[in-house]
């Protein structure tokens, strides 16, 4: 009765095992061999099928449903993997995988077989032609799984430049927003004098010209501290209560940000006669206007030029392949970063100002760029200094970006370019930055190299000025 009904398993199974293409045109004893060592397992869905960090040892041949994988230790936001039957998956020969990486859980009804790492040799040795599509289903897996990595590094990357953009964004828009508010109150300043003034006609034309001997004569204010510009508040008000001028308290402050003198105070003083409160008001009111229109120039001027960035950043409705300005493409990166930079990066440049322009991919090179010096900038902290060079070697341009940060240690310093590998701690990085940057420089027939010691690690690109036919 057990061999029955163990040959109606094997003839149940096979041709769900054939479906497989791994195994759909082997011989009928060669499956019949394969299901005799397998387990056959079923699983609901939502169920785990593998566990991260146990150890890798069974082959998973999915006859039918779809099981979903991640580092569910890495919280929610881990990268994820499915596999859908028919499909081989799990641990395969030739793999040097320790220990599962992921947990599987189905996602549908799930029906499986599983073989163990045991069988491997004798497989091998049955079925020869099967080694060559089990290392073609190792060799898609590891493709699939390195190009979902870079995907999701890009995205990380774009997800910290848009962070930073934001903020550089939001500082000179929120200076212009408070630009605008101050402007409607010095408005409104502006209205109420023009109700309480008595100056009579033949008065305005002395007073008018000595707000602009006033004003052209009128520097920035510059106090050492805090304290000097309370002095100087508190001196110009004791002035205005002398004078009778109402509400000293509030123009007092206006005046001392105007930066007038007392000498200046006494020649306005001649010409504005009993309505010194109101005109002193006017004058510094419109003072206060130049120096709010000055902020707005300066604020919409800012987020002008990150806007070009932005655009020159990403070669926004230019061709892929363009003639590039390295000088250009460098300080535009330099724009982009500005918010990682600034803390305490000094950037030093040192540009060769006869530099040809190449034909490169333009987008590509401030994507090398942006991640050099994101990573430079990780190895100095928030403190450090930052060296940009330039310069024609033969037929090629050198960019030279180096750091003054710890260095590279030299037992993994030929290892940097590698896929996957990272000096960094668990969570900080994918290790995908550097050899992204080495596949685009390579992919441009150009070259990248790295020297590091302790207080000075360069990585030199370079790239070919003449774009290879």
């Amino acid at each position: 009765m057990t061999e029955l009904a163990d040959k109606a398993r094997v003839e149940a199974l096979i041709p769900a095992l054939r479906k497989v293409p791994a195994f759909a045109d082997l011989p009928q004893d060669d499956l019949e061999w394969l299901i005799s060592r397998a387990e056959e397992s079923r699983a609901k869905p939502g169920e785990a099928v593998t566990m991260e960090d146990t150890p890798a040892e069974l082959m998973v041949v999915l006859l039918e449903g779809e099981i979903r994988g991640r580092r569910e230790a890495d919280g929610p936001d881990s990268q994820t993997y499915s596999v859908q039957a028919p499909a081989v998956t799990g641990f395969l020969p030739f793999s040097r995988m320790k220990k599962v990486p992921v947990t599987a859980r189905a996602v549908t009804p799930l029906h499986a077989l599983t073989l163990h790492s045991s069988h491997f040799t004798e497989m091998l040795h049955r079925m020869p032609e099967l080694a060559q599509r089990l290392v073609g289903v190792l060799t898609d897996r590891v493709r699939s799984y390195t190009m979902v990595s870079q995907e999701r590094e890009k995205l990380a990357a774009l997800g910290k430049l848009s962070a930073g953009l934001a903020h550089e964004l939001n500082n000179p828009s929120a200076a212009a927003q408070r630009s605008a508010g101050a402007l409607r109150d010095c408005l409104a300043r502006l209205r109420q004098v023009g109700r309480s003034s008595t100056i009579g006609p033949e008065d305005c034309a002395l007073l008018a010209k000595r707000e602009e001997e006033i004003r052209a004569a009128l520097k920035p204010a510059q106090f050492k501290d805090e304290f000097e510009r309370v002095e100087r508040e508190e001196s110009i008000q004791s002035w205005l209560e002398q004078h009778k001028v109402q509400e000293a308290w509030k123009l007092a402050p206006l005046l001392t940000e105007a930066n007038l003198t007392d000498a200046h105070l006494e020649t306005f003083t001649a010409a504005a006669g009993s309505s010194l409160g109101p005109e002193l008001t006017r004058f510094a009111t419109l003072l206060e206007m130049e120096r709010i229109a000055d902020e707005l120039e300066h604020s919409t001027a800012r987020i002008s030029d990150l806007i070009k960035a932005i655009k020159e950043y990403s070669y926004m409705d230019q061709a892929r392949l363009q003639e590039v300005d390295i000088t250009k493409s460098l300080e535009t990166t330099l724009t982009i970063m500005h918010h990682k930079l600034k803390r305490g990066i000094a950037v030093t440049r040192n540009y060769d100002p006869d530099l040809p322009k190449i034909m490169a991919y333009g987008s590509e090179l401030n994507q090398v760029w942006t991640n050099l010096i994101d990573n430079a900038a990780d190895a100095m902290g928030e403190n450090g200094k930052l060296r940009i060079r330039t310069a024609r070697e033969n037929d090629f341009i050198l960019v030279e970006i180096a750091d003054n940060g710890p260095g590279i240690p030299s037992e993994v310093k030929s290892r940097i370019f590698e896929p996957f590998f990272t000096t960094k701690g668990v969570g900080e990085g994918t290790g995908l930055g550097l050899d992204f940057v080495y596949r685009i420089v390579s992919g441009m027939h150009g070259q990248i190299s790295v020297d590091s010691v302790p207080g000075d690690t360069r990585f030199a690109v370079r790239i070919p000025i003449q774009a290879p036919q």
